[in-house]
């Protein structure tokens, strides 16, 4: 069977269990991109991701006796949930290995989900720590692996999404932005659409600190990342999977990198101007128009919105990676002079009036003529930086730029 016929099979298969989210046009991107935007809402399916999709087909793929065995995933979030879920109507007994750093929140879902079906197990720091642990269990015991992306069965779930929004717009569709993380959505869509939409350019979309698969085509082979940046928790992998490259590099037209933080800027877009709460990995694609904006001009775009659970405990962090990207948030090291006056200074003849100091740390070092303290500012406009550069050089003030030294400015910040 192949992978398309994989798919038609399983849109069978999930009737009844996942919803048909909707596809709708966003009237706000359309008008700034000139172009017809509409996004697949899979936020809004039943467990807040697409990943119920290939979860449940690869489990009621099972024989009796495999069902009987129990299933072992390894999951930081949404395919763990997608599992859950599946436990619970499948009544499979399954063991779900998360990473200790897991929010609470998302551990709270999956149990939600999987009810007494499921056991939670943290361990290690990493993805790549649960990963192992899981393999073991499923070597030594016997049990089914349930692979996040790189299994036909779950490729094949994934790939309904691409069905769905052909049965929702009839008219032709010129391009489909899809984000990617083990590549299993972009492998089943993509096939969906080279055989019933060929002319429809797919383009993937990865979080810079992540490009898994873009390294790997350029490569010509699949290939480890060394280390990754994991803010874009559902599509950062080092390692995207064997089948899912080898249809990726096939089907996939392009594939666009977006900064973490324009990630970021388009999350909290979402939010002001649509209500929309999505995750890291479910803002990629609308992040990406903005590297597309004049090959899409007047053509009728798809964006997969892949999921919705974001941590309300991010919150801080979403902003703050957004005002670093805009250009709007700067970090400072500044030798204040220890005499009365220094700081006051500081404010009234180097700051705007719509500057503020969001961050501030000093240590008072008695002994000395100045002393170090680290300043963050947050500005109203971006070009104001090089005019507060100017002043502080002017009236003497010896500083460092925190933002463009990464070591260090991870090392005083976090």
């Amino acid at each position: 069977m192949t992978i398309f016929e994989g798919v038609l099979a399983a849109k069978k298969q999930l009737q009844g269990i996942v919803s048909a989210t909707p596809l709708t046009e966003n009237l706000n991107l359309s008008d700034e991109f000139a172009a017809t935007i509409l996004l697949k809402r899979e936020d809004l399916q039943i467990v807040r991701s697409y990943k119920i999709r290939g979860a449940y087909n690869k489990m009621s793929s099972l024989t009796e006796k495999e069902k009987k065995q129990g299933i072992v995933c390894a999951s930081a979030g949404n395919h763990a949930q997608g599992v859950a879920y599946s436990c619970n109507l499948l009544k499979i007994m399954g063991k779900i290995y998360m990473p200790k750093p897991t929010s609470k929140q998302k551990i709270k879902q999956v149990q939600l989900f999987g009810k007494s079906f499921v056991e939670i197990v943290l361990i290690g720091d990493t993805f790549d720590d649960a990963y192992e642990k899981s393999i073991e269990d499923v070597q030594k015991n016997k049990k089914i692996f349930i692979h996040p992306f790189d299994d036909v069965n779950v490729i094949a779930g994934q790939g309904t999404v691409g069905l769905e929004i052909l049965e929702s717009f009839t008219e032709s569709i010129d391009y489909v932005f899809v984000p990617i993380g083990g590549g299993g959505l972009a492998s089943g869509l993509s096939e969906v659409f080279k055989h019933l939409s060929p002319n429809t350019k797919i383009i993937g979309v990865e979080p810079e600190g992540a490009p898994s698969m873009k390294t790997s085509i350029k490569n010509g082979i699949n290939t480890t990342l060394k280390t990754i940046d994991k803010f874009v928790d559902g599509a950062a992998v080092k390692r995207v999977g064997n089948i899912t490259f080898e249809i990726c590099r096939k089907n996939l037209d392009d594939i666009i990198l977006v900064p973490e933080g324009k990630v970021c800027t388009t999350i909290l877009r979402m939010y002001n101007e649509e209500a929309m709460v999505v995750e890291p990995a479910g803002a990629l694609t609308i992040a990406a128009l903005d590297f597309y904006k004049d090959e899409i001009k007047d053509k009728k775009v798809v964006c997969i919105v892949s999921g919705s659970n974001n941590d309300i405990e991010r919150t801080a962090e979403i902003k703050e990676r957004s005002l670093l990207y805009e250009g709007l948030m700067h970090y400072f090291m500044i030798q204040f002079p220890q005499r009365p006056g220094s700081l006051k200074e500081f404010v009234n003849e180097i700051l705007g009036p719509d500057d503020d100091i969001t961050y501030f740390q000093f240590a008072k070092k008695n002994s000395r003529e100045v002393g170090p303290a680290v300043v963050g500012l947050e500005l109203r406009n971006k070009n104001d930086i090089s005019i507060i550069k100017t002043k502080m050089v002017n009236k003497g003030f010896d500083f460092k730029y925190l933002n463009e030294k990464q070591d260090l400015f991870t090392q005083l910040i976090g």
